[in-house]
């Protein structure tokens, strides 16, 4: 199911803010990191999570794994990793919805105002889009934060 709160059919994906279930919990989505910043409340100094669809588009971007970790990036699940204090995940989206399928890459935080719990009227909201399944929004544990470098990783979270 997918709620809008504008009257025109699809608003532009690219400034929307999704609340959606992702791969680890209840998250706002977006590709404008002004919005989330608005919406958090949050300090402009902590940055967001950029979550991407493949490990290609990753590369694409730009961005670059040390040789010896890329095995560990493309396989991981449910981790986020940061290299160079650039926090990222590569996470395909498992909801059966287009809206969320056309994003390549986005910016992802937990669905909630900073240092509570997840509460769906604050959320919904707050939203431009809705992305639900028939499963619902649960929130559940976050991802798993490694520190990586060509020597070594570091277990954050």
């Amino acid at each position: 199911m997918v709620k809008f709160k504008s009257t025109t059919r699809l608003p532009s994906i690219d400034s929307s803010v999704v609340l959606t279930q992702t791969d680890t919990t209840v998250g706002f989505i977006s590709q404008d990191k002004v919005k989330l910043y608005e919406i958090k409340s949050r300090n402009p100094s902590k940055p967001f999570i950029k979550v991407y669809s493949n490990f290609s588009e990753f590369s694409s971007h730009g961005n670059r794994v040390p040789k010896s970790k890329k095995n560990l990036v493309r396989r991981s699940k449910k981790t986020t990793f940061i290299i160079k204090n650039r926090a990222f995940r590569i996470a395909q989206s498992h909801l059966n919805s287009q809206v969320i399928r056309d994003l390549k890459w986005s910016y992802s935080t937990s669905a909630n105002e900073s240092s509570k719990r997840f509460d769906r009227e604050f959320c919904e909201d707050k939203a431009d889009i809705i992305v639900e399944d028939k499963d619902g929004l649960c929130e559940s544990s976050s991802s798993t934060l490694l520190k990586i470098n060509y020597v070594k990783q570091v277990r954050i979270r």
